[in-house]
């Protein structure tokens, strides 16, 4: 294998020391005190782990910002500079590459949108290449360097190898694209699935920040979920997890792609939407923006093809809930755009589905721009760099 770039290492490269500044960036700004209590480690670990992070300037102690006392004196706050560095997240999609230019707090400063003629390899690393040096060029004006690319693929990614097993949107197979693309961006590379890296943003910064449980099940193309267990993203020990795109619902249902009939994501995802729409009108539907059209002019068909799709999502997410019990469920994905016409069914099936308690599980939705996927990927990239050692 290609050895992988890198500019900057993380200063520390302890996993307590990974833990502790993961905790500030995540939750901050916190007193030490406080980062003790919630990284589960002594006030001596986090003073140690703390000293040289603000040494190379990656966390910032506010002097005029400061906690109320709860005995003595008030405790200096501790955050991250973001500022400190740069990352770039690409999220490639079947016909598009959306990249994003992000800070270390993972907020983004600039997006570039460029269309794929091709999704020929050689094509997409061009592509991609092509992406991360304008993003490159940008950050000139940040005064920051760009440490790492986070790159988010939809299908069976092995983060570990930085492989993408398969891809049936990019119809790739065994393609080591971490290596590929670290020799073509001069950057280091994280390679992940496009849910698992948008779980990790929702993870650090976003829905799920500080909860030890959660899934964020993405709708539209196709089904997904990312899974949070015990604070950790599971990936799963062959590098699949979550996948209740391919839970059944519906034994006597549609056949799905992966061989199955009824999966949630063969009743759900947009293209059975369509077909569903097409099959009953004998109409063709060109899109996702029309069938959401005709449902909400009252055309029986798509209302009821909308109708089907929640409910199979709600089962879905029940069974979620009844195997892993999360405190919070997030929905999100481009399906989104007509969650008006579904979030019924979705809230009835998850209710009538969920065992016990675990229908208390908190379902929120929160819809996000493909941007927003792309900057899970610079979160995948910011989350390697400060574990790279660990």
């Amino acid at each position: 294998m290609l050895p992988t770039p890198r500019a900057e290492r993380f200063p520390v490269n302890t996993p307590a020391a990974s833990q502790i500044f993961t905790t500030v960036l995540s939750q901050g700004p916190l007193t030490r005190l406080e980062v003790a209590r919630r990284a589960g480690l002594s006030a001596a670990a986090v003073t140690k782990a703390v000293r040289p992070l603000i040494e190379a300037g990656y966390l910032v102690e506010d002097a005029d910002a400061q906690a109320p006392p709860a005995l003595g004196r008030p405790a200096n706050l501790v955050r991250v500079d973001g500022g400190r560095a740069l990352f770039v997240g690409i999220k490639v999609t079947g016909d598009e590459i959306i990249g994003v230019l992000t800070d270390l707090c993972c907020r983004i400063s600039v997006a570039r949108h460029t269309s794929l003629t091709s999704r020929d390899l050689t094509a997409v690393l061009a592509a991609v290449a092509d992406v991360v040096q304008e993003l490159r060029i940008e950050a000139d004006g940040f005064g920051a360097p760009v440490l790492g690319v986070g790159i988010a693929v939809s299908g069976d990614v092995d983060r570990g190898e930085g492989t993408v097993r398969y891809s049936p949107f990019l119809e790739w197979h065994d393609v080591p694209l971490a290596e590929l693309a670290a020799v073509t961006t001069g950057l280091p590379v994280t390679v992940d699935n496009d849910v698992r890296a948008l779980t990790v943003a929702e993870q650090w910064f976003g829905a799920g920040a500080g909860l030890s449980d959660f899934a964020v099940v993405t709708v539209g193309a196709g089904i997904g979920c990312g899974l949070v267990v015990h604070g950790r993203v599971v990936a799963g020990a062959h590098g699949v997890a979550g996948e209740i795109g391919h839970v059944t619902v519906d034994p006597s249902g549609p056949r799905c792609h992966c061989g199955n009939r009824g999966c949630v994501e063969a009743i759900a995802a947009d293209a059975a939407i369509l077909r569903r729409i097409r099959d009953a009108t004998g109409v063709e539907v060109a899109d996702t923006a029309e069938a959401v059209r005709l449902a909400h002019s009252g055309v029986a068909a798509a209302r009821e093809a909308y109708a089907r799709a929640g409910e199979a999502i709600g089962r879905g997410i029940a069974t979620v809930a009844n195997l892993l019990g999360p405190e919070r469920v997030i929905i999100s994905g481009e399906g989104l755009a007509a969650y008006d016409l579904f979030a019924e069914q979705i809230r009835d099936a998850f209710t009538a589905a969920a065992f016990g308690s675990a229908a208390r599980c908190d379902v929120q939705t929160r819809p996000l721009t493909f941007e927003e996927w792309a900057r899970g990927a610079a979160a995948t990239a910011i989350q390697s760099f400060i574990r790279a050692d660990t």
